[in-house]
């Protein structure tokens, strides 16, 4: 029996934090619910950087000029459903920093299935009880906060 690989997705996300470093996650319900942070697929001919950017402003209502696009600090593959379908999800993870007034999902333009938006203290994401994606953020946020930026992307766990 042979298994194949399911298709290829390149996906953008970020890790979205304030001025107070405290970062940003979106709530969904599937999956038993689970708290993540905003990004999604790239576009034909599209950067992640480009697609971090879009993917602020169809999620959370935010401007282009009003977020500050820093390097990528991770990257996970995962295997999962997506549409009824099953991809391989390459997601690439950038620094964003944004006003928490810049948030605004009223100007949402593809909100997919948010159910809400909460800003997480680094205390709060290490004492989560519910599930949040990715494994590994609250180290991240952690090393940013610090003002420490890993030299290559770290490699998440699935």
């Amino acid at each position: 029996m042979t298994t194949s690989t399911p298709p290829l997705r390149e996906a953008a996300r970020a890790i979205v934090m304030d001025a107070a470093d405290r970062v940003l996650l979106l709530r969904y319900d599937e999956n038993g619910g689970f708290w993540a942070t905003p990004g999604g697929s790239l576009e034909p001919g599209e950067d992640h950087a480009t697609a971090t950017l879009r993917e602020l402003g169809e999620e959370l209502g935010v401007e282009k000029t009003a977020i500050e696009l820093g390097p990528q600090l991770a990257e996970r593959t995962k295997d999962h459903l997506v549409g009824g379908r099953e991809v391989r999800q390459v997601e690439r993870y950038f620094l964003t920093r944004v006003s928490t007034t810049d948030i605004d999902p009223a100007r949402a333009t593809q909100p997919d299935n948010i159910r809400e938006h909460r800003w997480w203290t680094l205390a709060e994401l290490r004492a989560a009880r519910e599930t949040v994606y990715p494994a590994g953020l609250a180290d991240l946020v952690a090393a940013v906060a610090a003002g420490h930026t890993p030299p290559q992307p770290v490699v998440l766990a699935g």
